[in-house]
């Protein structure tokens, strides 16, 4: 049977001594590093989310940009060809206005050339009729 006596007093003491020993050899010790592991960790996980927040910051601004760019892109693209457009309109308003002046001129120069025909046929007619008068009478007509 189990007897409470003055040993039990000793082990009490024993014990006591073998805490404060483990306490100061290995518990504060391993305390110690078990909070650091744990800063430590902590600590990562705030970079890690420091990290996080300030990619997902640029791909916004990235983002952002990109959108902006091709805006501008398409706004560009657009007023290039609305230049291009009065460009072309231009351009053929010109060769239009080249082609009326050359039909034109062609025109008048077809005219006269007409005309000067009809001046020398009108002459020749007039000595052909003379001739095949002549002919057909058998004299001179005039």
């Amino acid at each position: 049977m189990i007897s409470i006596d003055w040993t039990i007093l000793v082990q009490f003491v024993n014990f006591l001594i073998l805490m404060a020993v483990l306490n100061i050899l290995l518990y504060r010790p391993l305390r110690n590093i078990m909070t650091q592991r744990q800063e430590a960790i902590d600590g990562g996980h705030q970079k890690a989310s420091e990290l996080e927040a300030s990619i997902n910051e640029k791909m916004e601004s990235y983002e952002s940009k990109l959108q902006q760019a091709k805006l501008e892109g398409s706004q560009e693209a657009a007023s290039l060809r609305a230049e291009a457009v009065k460009e072309e309109s231009a351009i053929l308003g010109e060769a239009r206005g080249e082609a009326d002046k050359s039909l034109a001129e062609m025109k008048n120069k077809v005219a006269g050339e007409a005309e000067e025909a009809r001046k020398t046929l009108g002459k020749e007619t007039k000595n052909l009729a003379n001739a095949i008068a002549s002919k057909v009478l058998g004299r001179d007509v005039k």
